[in-house]
């Protein structure tokens, strides 16, 4: 998938909007799929926001924090659209138990729509400044 166009995917977002990929062109997304609100690792899509997000804005770009959970400063994917169209949903062991869930990953689609960069299997520090580091770097 790496410097392939990502085709456009809906998307609900927050406020009743719709977050439509075709119209995000021109700019550098960084979409950072995550499991659940309130989690230890929705800190990082914090991050992204609280502490790095006007360096992304002055580099031309958008931060979406993607989650299966309903709308909360985030696109919502109830219907797992997205976490397919970007092979997000894995097999995890949670307390002995076998669950689906989000694996915590970050997309950096460029400019034109493709895909310039991805990190699966996420872990939270740092990862903000790496993410900054390769968009700064296009």
């Amino acid at each position: 998938m790496l410097g392939k166009p990502v085709p456009d995917l809906s998307l609900p977002s927050t406020g009743g909007r719709t977050f439509r990929l075709s119209e995000q062109r021109g700019k550098t997304l960084v979409l950072y799929f995550y499991p659940k609100d309130n989690a230890p690792g929705c800190t990082t899509g914090s991050d992204f926001r609280d502490r790095r997000y006007s360096e992304f804005k002055r580099l031309g770009g958008e931060i979406y924090r993607v989650s299966r959970d309903s709308p909360f400063e985030l696109l919502s994917d109830a219907e797992e659209q997205a976490c397919t169209q970007f092979s997000v949903i894995k097999d995890k062991n949670r307390y002995g138990k076998k669950v689906r869930g989000i694996e915590r990953s970050t997309f950096v689609i460029d400019e034109k729509g493709k895909l310039a960069r991805e990190w699966r299997g996420v872990k939270v520090p740092g990862h903000v400044e790496e993410v900054l580091s390769f968009v700064k770097a296009l």
